[in-house]
C-alpha cells in the first residue's frame, strides 16, 4: 500500500483543497508555491517553473501546466493530475509518450458551467440576444418585425451532440429539460455508459437520454437533422477539421453551431464562408484559431457570431472541483486500486 509520498502543487492551493487532499492523502507531504520563498497566494496559476526545486523527488504532482523536461526533472514522477479536461496542450510536448507517468484530467468538474454556458448559447440564438446586444452598441432600437420573423423557441427543436462526454451529457440533459430532442455522436456509439468521474445528478452518465446515437464517420448525417449543432470534442489527429466544408453543407440554413471543444476541431475558414454566405444562420464560439483571436480577424465583426474568449468553464468554484476529482484519485492511488479520467496518450483524450 503506497502511504509516503510527496504531492506537488504548482498552483496555490486554498485552505480548503489542502484539507480536502490531506484527508485523502493523509500521509502525503503536500506542498505548493507558499513553500517557495517570495511566493504568495497570488502566484499565477500557470507558471508551473516556480516549483521546479521541489521535483526532484515528486511523486504525485497536481498541475494547470507542466515544468520543461518534465522526465528528467522529477525522475520518481509516477502520476501526474492535470486542472483541465482538454490535454492537446500537454501532450504535444511528448513527456508522455514513454509510458512511464500516468496522466488524468478533470473531465466532469467542468460539466456543469460549460453545460449551461451551451443552453445560454442556444437560448441566445434562438432568442436573437446576440442581434439585441449589437443593437444596443448602436443605439439602435430594433422593431418587434424582426422577432416575430426571426425568434423562436427551444421546445421542439433538435440538438446534435458531437462529443458525448461529461459536457455534451449535461448538455443534453439541460436540453431534454427544455423540451428539445438529443441525439449523440461519439467514437463507440455502441456503448452508451460514461466511466468518467461525474458530480452527483450532473449529465447522463448511463447515455439515456439521446434519441439517436451517431459514430464519427455519420457526422454529416447528424447535422442533416440538427436545428442545434454542439461540438464538444477534444482535439486530436482524428478530430481536427471533424466538422468541414462536407458537414458543414449539410447543416440547415436556419442551424446555430456552438463551440466549446477546440477551435482546430472546426474548419474555421469554411465556418466563416457558411456564415458570411448566410448557409448557417448563427454561431457561437468559446474557442477559435488562434487563441487570442487577433483583432483584424474576420470573425469580430460577422453580424451572425457570438464570441466568448475560452471562458466557458472558468469560475470560482473551478479549482475546488477540480481538487475534488484529484481528491477521489488520490484515495484510489493509496488503496492501489484503479484511477479515474485516465488519459489514453495514443487517443489523446
Amino acid at each position: 500500500m503506497i502511504v509516503l509520498m510527496k504531492i506537488v502543487s504548482t498552483f496555490v492551493l486554498t485552505d480548503a483543497q489542502r484539507k480536502l487532499i490531506q484527508e485523502a492523502g493523509p500521509q502525503a507531504n503536500l506542498v505548493d508555491p507558499t513553500q517557495v520563498p517570495g511566493r504568495t497566494a497570488r502566484h499565477a496559476l500557470f507558471d508551473a517553473e516556480v516549483m521546479a526545486s521541489h521535483l526532484g523527488d515528486c511523486d504525485v504532482m497536481l498541475a494547470y501546466t507542466i515544468p520543461k523536461d518534465l522526465a528528467t526533472r522529477a525522475p520518481r514522477l509516477k502520476w501526474l493530475h492535470c486542472m483541465a479536461a482538454g490535454l492537446d496542450y500537454v501532450l504535444r510536448t511528448g513527456e508522455f509518450d514513454h509510458g512511464k507517468v500516468m496522466l488524468t484530467n478533470t473531465s466532469g468538474a467542468q460539466a456543469t458551467m460549460i453545460g449551461e454556458y451551451i443552453l445560454m448559447s442556444m437560448l441566445a440564438c434562438a432568442h436573437q440576444y446576440h442581434t439585441s446586444i449589437r443593437a444596443q452598441s448602436r443605439h439602435e432600437w430594433i422593431g418587434l418585425g424582426y422577432f416575430f420573423a426571426n425568434a423562436d423557441s427551444l421546445r421542439g427543436k433538435t440538438v446534435g451532440i458531437i462529443g458525448y462526454g461529461p459536457i455534451g451529457r449535461e448538455a443534453a440533459r439541460l436540453a431534454q429539460a427544455f423540451g428539445m430532442e438529443v441525439l449523440a455522436l461519439k467514437r463507440d456509439p455502441d456503448v452508451y455508459r460514461d466511466p468518467r468521474f461525474g458530480m452527483p445528478g450532473v449529465g447522463d452518465p448511463e447515455g439515456r437520454i439521446p434519441r439517436r446515437w451517431f459514430g464519427p464517420q455519420a457526422r454529416a448525417e447528424l447535422i442533416a437533422l440538427c436545428d442545434f449543432i454542439v461540438v464538444a470534442l477534444p482535439l486530436t489527429a482524428e478530430t481536427r477539421h471533424f466538422v468541414g466544408v462536407r458537414e458543414l453543407a449539410a447543416a440547415k440554413p436556419t442551424a446555430c453551431l456552438v463551440n466549446v471543444g477546440r477551435g482546430e476541431v472546426i474548419d474555421q475558414d469554411a465556418l466563416v464562408a457558411a456564415l458570411v454566405d448566410k448557409r448557417l444562420a448563427v454561431a457561437a464560439l468559446d474557442v477559435m484559431v488562434p487563441e487570442p483571436l487577433p483583432k483584424d480577424h474576420p470573425l469580430w465583426d460577422i453580424p451572425n457570431v457570438i464570441l466568448t474568449p475560452h471562458s466557458s468553464g472558468p469560475n470560482t468554484g473551478y479549482q475546488q472541483d477540480c481538487c475534488q476529482i484529484f481528491a477521489e484519485n488520490l484515495r484510489r492511488f493509496v488503496s492501489g486500486r484503479e484511477l479515474l479520467n485516465v488519459v489514453d496518450v495514443k487517443r489523446g483524450y
